[in-house]
């Protein structure tokens, strides 16, 4: 496994992290949390988990697994999006509970969403709370989690606040984050990524991104963590695994890792650039729908709208073999906008919705 210096923290994380959003029977706590415990047989020294992830099951996995885990050898992070000082403070304090933790070494002011949001972070006094946490030895660094726009989220790491920062940074999305990496990197923070696989769209569509790869040898997932790990700012890609297989192909192009050199880098930058923009990473922070739309897997669909050469014949396929949906629950909607003011990638929630309707 690769091991990178996490900013100015002093901590060396394993280049793949585990991301505790995405077990597939998280309601099995033994099950689950021995995929954790493959992780860390495999090199992973960093799990990352929130409350409300996988019905509110992760940081109830996390603990069961840590019980059998040398606490020296692992760094646990978890989450909270509260803008109150006093609900981040339960949030903490329940987090440990719940994963059988005097401390955490990590803590994110959870889901930036602007510029407002921030503010209101501070003004409710959640920054303030997490901060007195930190002095009362309950976390050991302070970071933040955000999908804000580029510049955005610079200013908010120029602040002076965090040791780190979470955001999605994939072949997807880059072009939106590239400025917040930078940031980072100028400022000496520890970058850790998330959706480095955009959500499944990577591997699930491998010809189309096969222009990734380094060869017919290469695997879609290695040359996607490859892209990712090949900016030098980033410490490790956060990768959400549902089973041992997912785990032993990510923890092997950590293992074969050489970065791309800056030419074939630039030009893979441009291509996605182009090609790309507007998918869905299906992050799930659309929701809750005031209508009960299921957004991100209507938003997949469109998707293969997007990325297939037979858009109806996907659209159908999905609907019907991939999700279950009827199309006609997007018709639902009331364009009361909430998805869109929410979206991390100011998606045209609606209209495409609409469209999924005709």
């Amino acid at each position: 496994m690769l091991y990178r210096s996490f900013g100015q923290t002093g901590k060396k994380l394993s280049a793949i992290s585990f991301g505790g959003m995405r077990f597939a029977q998280p309601q099995d706590l033994d099950s689950s949390a021995e995929l954790l415990l493959h992780a860390y047989q495999h090199g992973i020294n960093y799990f990352d988990t929130a409350p409300v992830y996988c019905n509110d099951r992760s940081e109830d996995i996390f603990g069961r697994a840590l019980a059998q885990l040398p606490r020296d050898n692992v760094y646990i992070s978890s989450k909270c999006s509260r803008k109150s000082g006093d609900e981040l403070r339960m949030s903490l304090e329940r987090s440990l509970t719940r994963l059988q933790l005097d401390k955490l070494d990590f803590y994110y002011i959870w889901c930036l969403m602007d510029d407002e949001d921030w503010q209101e972070r501070k003004r409710g006094g959640a920054v303030a709370a997490a901060q007195q946490a930190q002095e009362e030895g309950l976390i050991d660094h302070l970071l933040c989690s955000s999908h804000m726009q580029g510049n955005g989220l610079a200013k908010v790491l120029n602040e002076g606040i965090f040791a780190g920062v979470l955001l999605g940074y994939n072949a997807l999305n880059f072009p939106y984050r590239r400025a917040a990496v930078e940031q980072a990197e100028e400022l000496n923070l520890g970058v850790i990524t998330m959706n480095p696989l955009g959500g499944g769209i990577i591997p699930g569509n491998a010809e189309r991104f096969a222009y990734l790869k380094n060869g017919p040898e290469d695997t879609i997932v290695n040359a996607a963590l490859r892209f990712n790990l090949s900016h030098p700012a980033v410490t490790s890609a956060l990768v959400g695994f549902s089973n041992q297989t997912e785990i032993t192909e990510a923890v092997a192009a950590a293992d074969t890792f050489k970065p791309s050199d800056p030419e074939e880098y630039q030009r893979l930058l441009a291509h996605n650039e182009s090609a790309f923009a507007g998918l869905c990473t299906g992050c799930g922070y659309c929701l809750p729908c005031p209508v009960a739309i299921p957004i991100p897997k209507f938003m997949d669909v469109y998707n293969q709208k997007i990325l297939s050469q037979q858009a109806d014949e996907a659209v159908f396929n999905r609907f019907r073999w991939h999700w279950g949906l009827q199309a006609d629950q997007a018709a639902h909607c009331t364009r009361c906008g909430l998805c869109e003011q929410r979206c991390t990638q100011r998606l045209p929630i609606t209209e495409r919705l609409a469209e999924l309707a005709q």
